[in-house]
């Protein structure tokens, strides 16, 4: 019964937020309280969700801090060499700022963090789909899968954990692995560039020559302006007070006369060269203080919550000295920490419950004794293949220390190695990233103000595909 309830709920759940009948946080707070009474242990809700909320407080805490610290970062201009870099590159042409934005995401995502590679490739890309109208899912489904990919390094978590429950050296799980992994990563980038030339085909190409685009939300695309040829594409809103009958703007901004507070832009202007924020002569500082705290989150020298939050509290300090300016900083990221740490303690009631219950471990169960017993010789991509659905609904601590060492012991008996099970288990990690339990999606849809249930609409069949070639590449080469 427990396993029938758990599936249903996590299915209720799904359905009405991709068919947007409820929000996410509604609906991350109002099923599983709902299921939970089902059950028949209401009484108990209040335990599972304190329980809940004490497992993701640390998670909510860190992303609180850091979307302030990277938010800062943004404000004052760390990240705008690279955001250059990738709009040189991307030369607005559709297919090129597809393919950009897997490739930044990948190269953020060498500090291992969902967050923090999130926060930095929506705000660098953001700007330039929304000024070309390019679909929003396309960048946070390929956000999501680079991530996903280059979530399985050794500090990145999921490998980590698999080397503690089976007994393992990280190491030996990873290293092997790389070469699917790589494969997985260019099928990434394939991918990308599948979906840039199909919006490439629906947009068209702006070249660099190409110097104002109108815009219907009284917005304008400067591309290569001001005469100085050097191919940078910057990005300002149309700010021309008095123009027009506002008939073309949005209800909620017709009758500003700046338009400088357009709903669908608010905190996006990291593109500006010439925004106040910037501090240059503090640039290196700035560099050298983010290097610190991304080496100290590999070493663990100090739990991420608590760099996170000394960080921004120094970043804070030396950038802004003065506490109107704090204030100001503060209020302007205030939204998205908000919506993200509301976001996490909701998705702590979803987890309390399935966690509280039983559910998630009867459904595990069940899942391990469906497997027909022929199957065993073939445990590695049994557990490849349970690695997709099972990252998705569950928590990576759940997987993998509670079920991964199941498969194990039932791989064991068959003569497949813990080794080949734990690296098995890793393929799952491109769908993982995109489930509605890890904090981190959150971050993504909410910077890119898209709807959970499309971004899971679109990314889930493609992040699937992409788990399948990892775990193809990984037989081929005789690594699983």
């Amino acid at each position: 019964m427990l396993t029938i309830l758990g599936f249903a709920m996590i299915a209720t759940f799904l359905v009405l937020i991709m068919m947007k009948k409820m929000s996410p946080i509604a609906a991350l707070v109002l099923i599983p309280a709902l299921f939970c009474v089902f059950v028949g242990k209401g009484a108990k809700l209040g335990d599972y969700v304190l329980d809940g909320v004490t497992d993701l407080a640390p998670t909510a805490a860190m992303l609180m801090f850091a979307i302030v610290y990277f938010g800062v970062m943004i404000d004052v201009g760390l990240f705008d060499p690279i955001v250059r870099g990738i709009l040189k590159f991307c030369k607005a042409d559709p297919m090129r700022i597809v393919v950009g934005t897997a490739l930044l995401a990948a190269i953020v995502s060498l500090d291992g963090d969902g967050s923090t590679t999130f926060m930095i490739t929506v705000s660098a890309m953001y700007p330039l789909y929304k000024r070309l109208k390019m679909s929003l899912v396309v960048m946070t489904g390929v956000a999501a899968m680079a991530n996903g990919v280059m979530n399985t390094l050794p500090w990145g978590g999921p490998t980590a954990r698999a080397a503690t429950a089976l007994k393992l050296d990280a190491s030996d799980i990873f290293v092997p692995m790389i070469p699917a992994l790589l494969v997985g990563l260019a099928f990434v980038f394939v991918l990308s560039y599948v979906l840039g030339v199909r919006e490439r085909r629906r947009l068209g190409v702006l070249t660099l020559d190409e110097v104002l685009e109108e815009e219907k939300e009284t917005e304008t695309v400067l591309v290569g302006s001001g005469g100085s040829g050097d191919g940078k594409v910057s990005m300002r809103k149309g700010g021309t007070g008095g123009t027009g009958s506002g008939a073309d703007a949005p209800e909620d901004t017709a009758g500003s006369g700046s338009g400088a507070s357009a709903a669908d832009d608010d905190g996006f202007q990291g593109l500006d060269p010439n925004r106040p924020t910037l501090r240059p002569k503090l640039y290196w500082f700035n560099a050298l203080l983010t290097v610190g705290l991304l080496t100290a989150m590999i070493m663990e020298w100090l739990p991420i919550p608590v760099l996170f939050l000394i960080g921004a509290a120094l970043v804070l300090s030396v950038n802004f000295p003065h506490i109107p300016d704090q204030k100001a900083r503060l209020a302007a990221h205030a939204d998205n920490v908000l919506n993200v740490s509301g976001m996490v303690f909701a998705a702590a009631v979803f987890t309390g419950v399935l966690q509280g219950t039983g559910m998630v471990d009867h459904m595990a169960k069940w899942m391990v004794d469906v497997i027909p017993g022929s199957m065993g010789p073939h445990m590695a991509l049994v557990t490849g293949l349970l690695s997709l659905p099972l990252t998705y609904f569950m928590s990576n601590d759940g997987f993998y220390f509670g079920v991964l060492p199941v498969l194990a012991e039932a791989g064991a008996a068959h003569g497949v190695t813990p080794l080949e099970m734990a690296r098995a288990s890793l393929v799952g990690q491109p769908l993982h990233m995109s489930s509605p339990l890890v904090p981190a999606v959150y971050v993504l849809v909410g910077m890119a103000k898209v709807e959970f249930g499309d971004h899971t609409r679109f990314v889930v069949k493609w992040a699937a595909l992409t788990c399948l070639v990892i775990l193809g590449a990984g037989m081929l080469f005789g690594i699983i």
